[in-house]
């Protein structure tokens, strides 16, 4: 197709999707113009031609067609993309090109490519919920998987075995990773990939979600010279996103930072990151054990996932390193049984574990399409006791522009335990209740931040019901 991005100015984007068109040529001759099939070809020349004051040659395509490149060229505001289920028909190369880039455009994290034994589909995820967006013809889905394995430096030849590979993408003036997976499935291959955000600009740690007394209580950690800070929460809850904010402010020109990761998710200019390596024995652990002889002022380990990479923080921690890593979770003080279950003991964690973090990510309401309705009080958990009394509440319904899911945006909770004398002395007794004392030091858990959200109309009780069980 010979689609020219040169002439987009030709018209407005208002234009563009009311009629349906996109500019092909423009010469003094006249204009040729993309167009819908599905449209009434005559009629619609005739009223371009009028509105344009130009010539007009109409070139039919698909529909399909049509709404990707309006998408991808003239995107609407506030994210009012047409977004319905489109069976395509691939043809050459661009079709993986122009979905890697809507996807950008859309802010989506992972797109995943499926085949089942009827049919093959395109699924994105937009706010932490998986969209179906496109629907494709099986006949092209083997070209399709194979032309990411050749992006991806993998072995088109190999279809029984898992295999994960990466991607650089140019995108305008941009430039990203995609990680690649693909897995073995039934019917055949299924593809997912993850788009990491390298640009770590606007990243900051008093953006991130943080009220102001947890993010007093987590500047207060990350100051101090020496210990482990962890984050806790399930995969996709914003930790990294956290790490790197807390890397970005700590990056002084006077600290060695280091970091082992996997993967890169940013960059980071003035930070030393290493990607792991785990078929080469570049691990966690191994990695943790050179950066001691690397003189370094703050370690970043991407996941403390067994007891050796465990042993080997606590390690850095004590040797008068600052150590920053995740954890997999559900609170911010079950980091603590966490530990011990990895065999450090108790006088050990109450030495290094300087703060404990847990965050999850809560989809916020879209506000074009929210709706108002009494409150039951049976929608609650069962024994749970409301923090404060709701009367009213919103139900998200679903429009335009929130593709029919009825949220917008997510926005993260945090729960920030800073480790005190007495908190300390309380992981050496072995006790791991300590809520009255948490709520002695105004510390709000991840349960009621999230409640407080539903309270004043950003989300719904659906989106925090989970979080109302880690009290």
């Amino acid at each position: 197709m010979d689609f020219n991005p040169a002439y987009l100015n030709v018209f407005s984007k208002e234009q563009a999707w009311h009629y349906r068109i996109l500019p092909k040529l423009n010469d003094d001759t006249g204009l040729i113009l993309l167009c819908d099939e599905s449209e009434n070809i005559i009629s619609l020349s005739d009223e371009l031609e009028i509105v344009l004051g130009k010539r007009i040659i109409l070139d039919p395509q698909p529909a399909a067609t049509i709404s990707q490149l309006l998408n991808l060229h003239y995107p609407k505001e506030n994210g009012q993309h047409q977004f319905a289920k489109m069976t395509l028909a691939i043809e050459g190369d661009g079709f993986l090109n122009d979905l890697i880039r809507e996807a950008r455009t859309l802010k989506s994290s992972d797109i995943h490519i499926e085949i089942y034994e009827e049919r093959c589909r395109v699924r994105i995820r937009i706010d932490g919920m998986m969209v179906e967006r496109y629907v494709l013809k099986k006949s092209d889905y083997p070209a399709l998987i194979n032309k990411i394995k050749i992006m991806a430096n993998l072995d088109i030849a190999e279809k029984r075995l898992p295999q994960d590979g990466r991607i650089n993408f140019k995108m305008n003036e941009e430039q990203f990773d995609i990680r690649v997976s693909i897995l073995p499935t039934l019917h055949g291959e299924k593809v997912v990939l993850r788009l990491l955000n390298n640009n770590a600009a606007n990243i900051d740690l008093k953006h991130v979600g943080f009220s102001d007394f947890d993010l007093e209580n987590y500047m207060q950690g990350i100051k101090r010279p020496n210990g482990i800070i962890l984050i806790s929460g399930p995969t996709g809850s914003g930790k990294t996103t956290t790490l790197y904010a807390t890397l970005k402010y700590l990056n002084k020109e006077t600290r060695n930072i280091l970091t082992i990761e996997d993967p890169i998710e940013y960059t980071l200019q003035g930070i030393n990151q290493v990607q792991l390596k785990e078929s080469i024995g570049l691990t966690f652990a191994s990695a943790l054990r050179t950066f001691l002889r690397q003189d370094p002022d703050v370690i970043m380990v991407g996941e403390i996932r067994d007891p050796e990479t465990a042993n080997m923080a606590i390690r850095a921690a004590l040797t008068g390193h600052l150590v920053l890593s995740t954890v997999h979770t559900n609170s911010a003080w079950g980091t603590v049984s966490r530990l011990m279950d990895m065999g450090i003991p108790p006088f050990l964690v109450a030495n290094t574990l300087n703060t404990s973090v847990a965050q999850r990510l809560l989809r916020l309401l879209c506000n074009n399409c929210k709706e108002e309705a009494p409150f039951d009080a049976s929608l609650y958990p069962k024994q749970f006791k409301p923090f404060a009394p709701i009367s009213r509440h919103y139900l998200a319904k679903g429009c335009d522009k929130c593709y029919h899911t009825g949220y917008s945006g997510r926005k993260a909770v945090y729960e920030v335990i800073p480790l005190d004398h007495e908190l300390s002395h309380e992981i050496k007794q072995g006790n791991l209740y300590i809520n009255p004392l948490l709520a002695e030091r105004g510390i709000k858990t991840l349960g009621e931040n999230a409640f407080a959200l539903f309270a004043n109309g950003q989300t719904t009780i659906e989106e925090i019901y989970p979080l109302l069980f880690t009290n």
